[in-house]
């Protein structure tokens, strides 16, 4: 389990990261509802060259071993979302792993070899991930237009 939100989650362990750091106006936040889940919400902007919202959370170093894919129960509001992970949270790089929802609570499956490296929206020319660790783990929405956002999260999982 690398995260599993319940009603004594300590909500500041994650962090919020909006388009604010570049001047944009993006706002977003992260609360706990009254069913003990993540809830991660906001409203994206496009103005002063904004448009996205992030959640971030760095828990102990996760060893990858023998894991495959990131599972991760959430129900969100139809739009699409990034799962991003870093194997250091010294990297100025994060593997992303695009996902869409459906407005149902699902379970997304992400594999891990299908995660592949970007800064600042840019593809990078390196290899998708295959490291060993992973340090921090981020969900973003920054669909290129001027939207509210909410997505509901469960667990996510290694496995």
């Amino acid at each position: 389990m690398i995260y599993d939100f319940s009603q004594e989650t300590k909500i500041n362990d994650w962090m919020i990261v909006d388009d604010v750091v570049m001047g944009g106006r993006s706002n977003g936040s992260i609360k706990l509802n009254a069913e003990g889940q993540g809830v991660f919400e906001g409203i994206i902007s496009l103005a002063n060259n904004g448009g996205f919202s992030s959640v971030r959370h760095r828990p102990e170093q996760i060893k990858v071993g023998d894991k495959t894919r990131i599972i991760i129960r959430l129900k969100g509001d139809g739009k699409e979302y990034q799962f991003r992970v870093k194997s250091s949270t010294r990297d100025y790089y994060s593997y992303l792993g695009p996902f869409t929802t459906s407005g149902e609570w699902q379970e997304i499956e992400i594999p891990l070899a299908s995660m592949y490296p970007a800064f600042r929206g840019r593809k990078l020319d390196l290899p998708n991930f295959s490291e060993d660790f992973i340090e921090e783990i981020t969900f973003l929405i920054g669909n290129k237009k001027a939207e509210s956002f909410k997505l509901l999260i469960d667990w996510i999982e290694l496995r």
